[in-house]
């Protein structure tokens, strides 16, 4: 019995167990319930408590009185300032549109009205003043501002002067080595001048071949002072005969007529046409000067540039420098091309149609030659010059030169982003462009106040220097002129002298001294 007693007492244990492991169960479900639940409240009330803080802390400024309160006693502004401020309708607003930005900046702008302008007008500041020597000798000073380009300045230069065929012209300054710059028109004035001075002279950079195709009596007029003061200098070196002739027009067109009573004997002492003024070639010019009798000032002036377009160094730019073998020679650089002068002579000429290319690179210029007839290959030359600056002021000379007398019109700056070498181009107009718009002149002739020569007396050189130095020490004088077997005027770059030369021009000078025939401009300067 007491296996059947046991037999019917297990199943209802089982039953009382299976309740409260369901209960158990369902306890740790609730508790991981109540677990979730407590991590959203807690988050919740962790939100709510940064939006308390935040409306805390934002609340004062709600209460706070309005800004203007705080803001500082009104300025005192002058009445053209109060007038042309908009009125408070108009500028509402940008008043509203400005009021948060002036709430954050209102500690800053305490600060801001501490600071003042400086004393004087700031204008003034910027402008430098600019002293230009003319041809004449005379100096003309104005004012231009200091980030102003070169073309500001050379604009009021010729409209001072009255000139119109301008791009002959241009403007010079020396840098801090003495050395003869040109001001670069498309370039602002401070970025070329180094050494503190603004001064300059008014030069001509091309001299046209053809003085007779400009079309104003003016231009010729500037173009005759360049002239003379080249050969006075010893530039442009000449001829004892040369010297008379160019001379007997010098005085015709500034002085008029030969009158030795009204001019007296000795009216050409004041009137310099040569490096060494002699007795013998004053008395030469007055024979010469008496043949001009009715001769005008334009027309001397013409005369003049005819004889003077035919010397041998005429608008030759020289410059130093030195042979593959180191010999000392000089670089002429003219409108027909490249000249190379070593003892006194004239050992090479390079064509602008023979050249291919022109560079430098440090103080080395080079040029690449066109191969000949029996040539096959191109060839390159190089020149030492004293320093990549001097280099590069001979390759910028030619470059210009190149554009002006060979291109139709200028060449474009290349366009790309990354470009080697320099990005130097001519930027004026060339000479078929000058040429063309000089044709389109159309003016009365201006007034040319010819002065009796004030001019060549004294130096145009801006530092004081003496004439010979003035141009960089290129020529020296000639020999005196007083010696009847002395040879023609000669320089320490070329000679002039050959023997048909020799003999033309002896012939012509005495042919001119006889008042019977006329002078013969054409054939003195034939030969030079």
């Amino acid at each position: 019995m007491t296996t059947a007693s046991g037999s019917d007492s297990g199943p209802p244990k089982e039953r009382q167990e299976e309740p409260k492991e369901e209960k158990k169960k369902e306890k740790r479900r609730g508790k991981r319930r109540g677990g979730g639940e407590q991590r959203k409240e807690r988050k919740k009330e962790e939100q709510t408590a940064a939006q308390t803080t935040v409306a805390a802390n934002t609340a004062p400024s709600r209460s706070q009185t309005p800004l203007t309160s705080h803001r500082p006693p009104r300025e005192s502004f002058p009445a053209e300032v109060v007038e042309d401020t908009p009125s408070s309708s108009a500028s509402s607003r940008l008043d509203t549109r400005g009021s948060s930005e002036d709430q954050r900046s209102h500690r800053s702008s305490r600060s801001f009205r501490l600071s003042r302008p400086p004393h004087g007008n700031p204008n003034q500041l910027r402008k430098m003043q600019c002293r230009i020597t003319l041809l004449d000798g005379s100096d003309y000073t104005c004012t231009v501002e200091k980030r102003a380009k070169g073309q500001v300045l050379f604009d009021k230069v010729c409209e001072h002067l009255n000139l119109l065929e301008k791009d002959y012209f241009s403007l010079s300054y020396r840098d801090v080595e003495n050395q003869k710059n040109w001001l670069d028109p498309a370039k602002e004035m401070k970025k070329q001048l180094s050494n503190g001075q603004w001064n300059f002279a008014f030069s001509v950079k091309f001299y046209p071949p053809d003085p007779a195709q400009l079309q104003e009596d003016l231009t010729r007029y500037y173009l005759c002072l360049q002239l003379r003061d080249d050969i006075v200098s010893g530039r442009l070196p000449c001829s004892f005969a040369t010297h008379a002739v160019l001379g007997a027009f010098t005085a015709q067109a500034e002085l008029g007529d030969y009158d030795p009573d009204e001019l007296g004997k000795d009216y050409l002492s004041d009137l310099s046409i040569a490096p060494s003024q002699t007795r013998e070639l004053q008395d030469k010019v007055m024979d010469l000067h008496c043949n001009h009798k009715g001769m005008s000032p334009a027309d001397a002036e013409m005369l003049f540039l005819e004889n003077a377009k035919k010397l041998s160094m005429y608008g030759v730019d020289l410059h130093h420098a030195k042979d593959s073998e180191g010999v000392e020679i000089m670089l002429g650089v003219c409108g027909s091309g490249l000249l190379i002068y070593r003892d006194r002579l004239r050992i090479n000429r390079f064509a602008w149609p023979k050249i291919l290319k022109i560079s430098y690179k440090r103080n080395n210029f080079y040029i690449k030659i066109r191969p000949g007839e029996l040539e096959q290959f191109e060839s390159t030359i190089g020149f030492k010059l004293h320093n990549h600056r001097a280099a590069k002021r001979v390759w910028k000379t030619c470059v210009e030169h190149h554009t002006f007398f060979r291109l139709v019109s200028p060449e474009a700056p290349p366009k790309r982003f990354l470009s080697l070498g320099s990005k130097f181009r001519y930027s004026g107009r060339t000479q078929a462009e000058t040429r063309k718009a000089s044709s389109q002149i159309q003016r009365p002739a201006p007034m040319i106040q010819r002065s009796a020569s004030k001019r060549y007396t004294m130096s145009r050189s801006l530092d004081g220097a003496p004439v010979t130095s003035n141009h960089d020490g290129l020529m020296k004088e000639p020999k005196a002129a007083s010696d009847k077997n002395a040879k023609p005027a000669t320089s320490n770059l070329i000679t002039l002298e050959t023997p048909e030369k020799v003999v033309e021009e002896e012939t012509s000078a005495t042919e001119a001294s006889d008042p019977a025939q006329p002078a013969p401009v054409a054939k003195v300067a034939t030969h030079l």
